[in-house]
C-alpha cells in the first residue's frame, strides 16, 4: 500500500504531484492549440483543408483540460492564503493582471492581426492595424460577425483566475472560520465514492440549465456556464489544498474513473457523428444523456489523472523545477506563436502531418527560448508572471528539495 505520509500533503510542503500534472496540462494545451488550426471548429486562423479526422481526439480532452488548471490553481491559492501574508491581493494581481495587459497589447495582436488578414483580406500593415487594436476599433468585420479589440484570446484563463481569486480572498476575509469546517467537510465526504458522484451531479445540473442559455464566450461578462463550471473547480481546489483523504480517493478511484472517461468519450464520438449534422432525428432524451456524459467527462479525467499523479509522480528532480517555472511564460507566448508560424506556413505548402508536426515542435522549442531570455532580463520577468529576482536554492541544501508553500505558490500561476 502506497504509504500517504510520503506525499506531502500538509500545507506546509510541495505537492511534486500537481506539477506535474501542470506541466502535463500545458503540453496538453500546445497540442491542442495546434489541432484547432485543422479542425472544422472555428479558430483565428485555419489550415486551407480542414478536417474532421483529429476531432474524435480532440474531444477527448476539450471537456476537461481547463477545469484541471483551475483545481490546480485553487490549490495553490490554497497554501498562499494559509501563510496569511500581508500583501496577498497585491502580490497576487501583480503576478496576473501586468501579464495579461501586457499580452493583450503586445502577445495578442499578431494573433488578430493573422486573423483579419486571412478572414475579411484586411490590406493595411501590422503597425496600422495595431493602432485600430489599441484605440478598440469596431469595423473588424465579416458580415455581422465583427472582431471586438482589445482582446485576451488564450490569455482569458489568467482574467477568470485574477476575478475568482479576489473573490475567494474577499470570502476568507469575510468568514475565515468557514474555510476549516468546508475543508473538513471535503475530507471526508470526497474520501470514497462521493468523489466521483457529487461533482457529476453537479456538473449535469449545470449543463443542463445553463449551457444553451450561456454558451462560452470566454469575455468575462455574462460567461455563466464557465463560471458556473471553472469557479466551483476553483473553490474546490482551494478547500482540498491539505487535505489527505480525498487525493487518497483519487488515487483508488483512477482506474474507474478512467474506464468510465474512456467509455464516456466513445459515446460522445459516436453521438457527435451521427447526429452532428441534424440529417438524422435526434431520439427523445439523447440530448439529455448527451450532456449530462459531457458533464460527466469534465471531470472523471480529472479525477484519473490526479489519482495518476499522486500514485505515480511523487518525484522531484530538475526538469520539474525548470518547467514549473517557464510554463506560465510558455503559456503567454505559445498561441502567438502557433496562430503566426500556421499563417506563414501556408505559403509552403506542407503535408498536414508534417506540418502540425513542426508547428508542435517549433511552438515548444521558440517558446522555451524565449522563456531563457525573459528570465534573464530583469525588467521583462513580471511582464510574464516571474518575480523580479529568481530564487536561488540554499548552498547547504542537497539531494530533492522539500520547498516550502511560499516556493510553490511562486512557481504556480
Amino acid at each position: 500500500m502506497h504509504d500517504q505520509a510520503t506525499h506531502g500533503t500538509g500545507l506546509g510542503e510541495r505537492r511534486y504531484d500537481l506539477d506535474w500534472i501542470r506541466i502535463g496540462a500545458f503540453a496538453v494545451l500546445i497540442v491542442y492549440h495546434v489541432g484547432m488550426y485543422y479542425v472544422t471548429w472555428d479558430w483565428h486562423v485555419k489550415s486551407p483543408h480542414p478536417s474532421t479526422a483529429i476531432e474524435p481526439l480532440m474531444m477527448l480532452t476539450s471537456p476537461w483540460r481547463m477545469s484541471v488548471l483551475f483545481l490546480i490553481s485553487g490549490v495553490a491559492t490554497g497554501y498562499l492564503l494559509a501563510r496569511a501574508a500581508p500583501g496577498f491581493l497585491r502580490q497576487r494581481s501583480a503576478r496576473l493582471l501586468v501579464p495579461l495587459l501586457f499580452g493583450m497589447f503586445v502577445i495578442v495582436p499578431p494573433q488578430s492581426y493573422c486573423e483579419v488578414v486571412e478572414k475579411i483580406a484586411y490590406p493595411g500593415t501590422y503597425a496600422e492595424f495595431w493602432r485600430l487594436y489599441a484605440t478598440g476599433y469596431g469595423g473588424l468585420c465579416r458580415g455581422s460577425d465583427c472582431l471586438r479589440v482589445p482582446t485576451w484570446n488564450h490569455l482569458w484563463f489568467v482574467a477568470y483566475l485574477w476575478v475568482y481569486t479576489l473573490l475567494l480572498w474577499v470570502l476568507v476575509r469575510a468568514a475565515p472560520g468557514a474555510v476549516r469546517v468546508l475543508r473538513a467537510m471535503a475530507e471526508r465526504r470526497l474520501a470514497g465514492a462521493g468523489l466521483l458522484l457529487w461533482p457529476i451531479v453537479y456538473f449535469s445540473i449545470a449543463r443542463l440549465t445553463l449551457f444553451a442559455a450561456f454558451p462560452s464566450t470566454h469575455a468575462l461578462a455574462g460567461d455563466w456556464y464557465n463560471h458556473a463550471l471553472y469557479a466551483p473547480v476553483f473553490v474546490g481546489g482551494f478547500l482540498l489544498a491539505g487535505t489527505r483523504a480525498p487525493w487518497a480517493a483519487c488515487a483508488r478511484l483512477r482506474w474507474h474513473a478512467l474506464g468510465l472517461a474512456l467509455l464516456g468519450w466513445v459515446f460522445l464520438i459516436a453521438y457527435f457523428g451521427i447526429y452532428a449534422d441534424d440529417a438524422v432525428p435526434l431520439p427523445a432524451g439523447m440530448l439529455t444523456l448527451q450532456r449530462v456524459i459531457y458533464a460527466a467527462m469534465q471531470w472523471l479525467p480529472v479525477v484519473a489523472v490526479a489519482g495518476f499523479a499522486y500514485r505515480h509522480l511523487q518525484v522531484d528532480n530538475a526538469a520539474r523545477r525548470y518547467l514549473t517555472t517557464a510554463i506560465f511564460p510558455v503559456y503567454i507566448l505559445h498561441q502567438t506563436i502557433i496562430v503566426v508560424l500556421a499563417h506563414r506556413l501556408k505559403a509552403a505548402h506542407l503535408d498536414s502531418a508534417l506540418e502540425a508536426l513542426l508547428l508542435i515542435v517549433a511552438t515548444a522549442a521558440g517558446s522555451l527560448l524565449c522563456y531563457e531570455a525573459i528570465r534573464r532580463v530583469r525588467w521583462l520577468r513580471p511582464l510574464f508572471g516571474l518575480p523580479l529576482a529568481a530564487q536561488a536554492l540554499p548552498r547547504a541544501e542537497a539531494g530533492p528539495r522539500r520547498d516550502t508553500a511560499r516556493a510553490w505558490v511562486d512557481d504556480l500561476q
